[in-house]
């Protein structure tokens, strides 16, 4: 098969980023939060990573949009305590564009590729609550709530190096969310976190064209500051993507994608009324990936979609991606997007 060349740094929003992405919820502006990483949302987008994640691209300036779409909710059976009960039951809909331009330098450093990028995303998330509150006397307080925002998200700027060495691959990343996007006090739905907050990892990727196979595994950490609005500082965050794909043809691979999410600190501050209240999710599913000629340069079309499962303090459903990457003028042969 024809050597598979170029990975370009996608951020899918670099999004970690995005992770903005599925709904910021108050739980109807009751005295109490129902939410670990504050609202059950964080900096990391599940699934940012993919394949060929840790391989280098070709100098230049690559391009890569990313349709995403999360489908999340938590039961009414799950209960927060704190002096009583809070059930809750949230449904919270996310339908993102991200549009992420990447420049890649020819210029070494410490013997890598240097490479910059920002996501920018617009969308609309629709968050519906339900809850009952039980305080210590027996009173309740019942009700239904909905909301939707259509608007712009938080910026996610990233840098990546990337190493290569036959068919070891290796990388090492550092990201931001930049609190811009819509997000308001008293609104369920928000396509921002409200607050900054600074993710950084490491990546690595076997890439071994003439056993037709690849491999990539990215682990990172989210430190999130607290967000002035709520007086409420989310715990340190702990990820990791992975993906496995047998390359079929030089135009088409297809294999499985995953993520695993855990957050290892409690939430802490003044708006953090329900103690460390830790999170965690895990998601799995299926890809195919297409490489396409585009005018003088190469694209690349991938498409996937991951099921969730074990969640804690999350919400929890699926997602899906459809990504379309052009690469860098300098691609010759067809190039990967890294599914970033």
């Amino acid at each position: 098969m024809g050597k598979i060349s170029g990975v370009r740094n996608h951020r899918n929003g670099l999004l970690a980023h995005l992770a903005c992405l599925l709904a910021t919820l108050s739980c109807f502006n009751f005295p109490y939060s129902v939410a670990a990483d504050e609202a059950g949302v964080s900096l990391w987008l599940p699934g940012q990573y993919g394949s060929f994640a840790a391989v280098p691209s070709d100098p230049g300036w690559s391009f890569e949009s990313t349709y995403y779409h999360a489908s999340a909710d938590a039961s009414r059976g799950i209960s927060f305590e704190r002096g009583g009960a809070i059930q809750a039951g949230m449904k919270s809909p996310s339908d993102l564009f991200m549009f992420t331009p990447t420049y890649a330098f020819e210029t070494r450093i410490f013997g890598a590729q240097a490479a910059f990028g920002t996501t920018i995303l617009y969308g609309k998330n629709a968050t519906s609550a339900s809850a009952t509150l039980t305080g210590p006397g027996g009173n309740t307080l019942s009700g239904f709530k909905s909301d939707e925002v259509l608007g712009f998200g938080d910026l996610y700027p990233t840098a990546t190096l990337k190493w290569n060495k036959d068919v070891h691959n290796f990388m090492v990343y550092a990201t931001t969310g930049i609190p811009v996007g819509a997000y308001q006090l008293n609104r369920l739905s928000a396509l921002g976190l409200g607050h900054w907050a600074v993710d950084g990892g490491v990546g690595y990727t076997y890439l071994n064209e003439k056993a037709g196979i690849e491999g990539s595994v990215v682990f990172g950490l989210t430190y999130n500051f607290i967000n002035p609005y709520t007086q409420y500082q989310s715990g340190t965050d702990a990820h990791l993507d992975w993906a496995l794909s047998p390359i079929l043809t030089d135009k088409v691979h297809i294999g499985a994608v995953g993520y695993f999410y855990n957050q290892i600190t409690g939430d802490s501050g003044a708006g953090a009324r329900l103690g460390d209240f830790k999170s965690r999710v895990a998601g799995i599913g299926p890809q195919i990936g297409f490489f396409i000629p585009f005018f003088d340069r190469e694209s690349y079309l991938n498409l996937r979609a991951y099921s969730e499962f074990d969640a804690r303090n999350r919400l929890e459903g699926w997602n899906a991606f459809v990504t379309f990457s052009i690469e860098a003028s300098g691609q010759k042969e067809p190039a990967v997007a890294n599914l970033r």
